[in-house]
């Protein structure tokens, strides 16, 4: 299983973005799902978790109060919506299965810069 994320570009600081991860129906009401991301040059780092009923989220200190995780029953997605982005936010963005980061996608680019 691979999920499958979308949503990245170039923002000014300051400026907001939507990422979303399509999440396939047999697993989506079933499974916690996770937001990663790695910088250049730097490892993999957790950022949020939403539980598989969505009544349940958790954020990195690094983005608490400017990053919303939520879950689109209809669209079966899981999006994470950016605000006040920072510079030192830029960075691969990568849903995935779980905290550590089991069957990411792709990821999806997100750069900050004026």
């Amino acid at each position: 299983v691979q999920l499958s994320e979308s949503g990245g570009g170039l923002v000014q600081p300051g400026g907001s973005l939507r990422l979303s991860c399509a999440v396939p129906r047999f697993m989506f009401n079933f499974w916690q799902i996770s937001w990663l991301r790695q910088a250049p040059g730097k490892g993999l780092e957790w950022i949020s978790d939403i539980n598989h009923d969505g009544s349940c989220t958790a954020y990195a200190d690094s983005v608490k109060g400017r990053f919303t995780i939520s879950r689109d029953n209809a669209k079966k997605t899981v999006d994470l919506q950016m605000n006040n982005l920072k510079s030192e936010d830029t960075a691969l963005y990568y849903c995935a299965t779980s905290s550590d980061g089991q069957n990411r996608g792709q990821g999806t680019q997100v750069t900050v810069s004026s």
